[in-house]
């Protein structure tokens, strides 16, 4: 369970961000969640989109390495300390985060975090134990 994210190798070059998300555009996907991490020569940009296997053809296509991993997305109250709240169950139960994100996708009152996790069964399971809202499809 949980959602595919697809992570993106980019040179840091000028104008490699607006060949990937033109590619996308050309092949009729639309990007939902997107974060970038960069280094001084190369990018991972990280994005949901809503055909996955569609936008991993046109990338590949395109020329762009790509990886596809499984992430956990939960819809939190987009108040203070509810993300706190999400960290401390993880760490009480010693499931590391490797990065997180957020996303544009929500309702009113509410943000969605993306979570990469080291164990994402055992995450998904402590998300589910304490009634956390997990974003299945964005």
């Amino acid at each position: 369970m949980g959602i595919k994210q697809i992570s993106v190798f980019l040179e840091n070059n000028a104008g490699r961000l607006a060949e990937v998300t033109r590619t996308l555009a050309y092949a009729g996907i639309n990007i939902r969640a997107i974060s970038i991490a960069d280094t001084a020569d190369f990018g991972i940009l990280r994005i949901i989109v809503d055909k996955c296997d569609d936008a991993l053809q046109a990338l590949n296509h395109g020329g762009f390495t790509t990886r596809v991993s499984d992430v956990a997305a939960v819809e939190i109250d987009d108040s203070p300390g509810s993300l706190a709240r999400i960290m401390e169950l993880f760490q009480q139960s010693q499931v590391n985060i490797e990065y997180l994100y957020a996303s544009l996708e929500g309702t009113v009152g509410k943000a969605v975090v993306v979570f990469k996790l080291a164990d994402h069964d055992k995450g998904l399971g402590i998300i589910k134990d304490n009634n956390l809202s997990v974003v299945e499809k964005f």
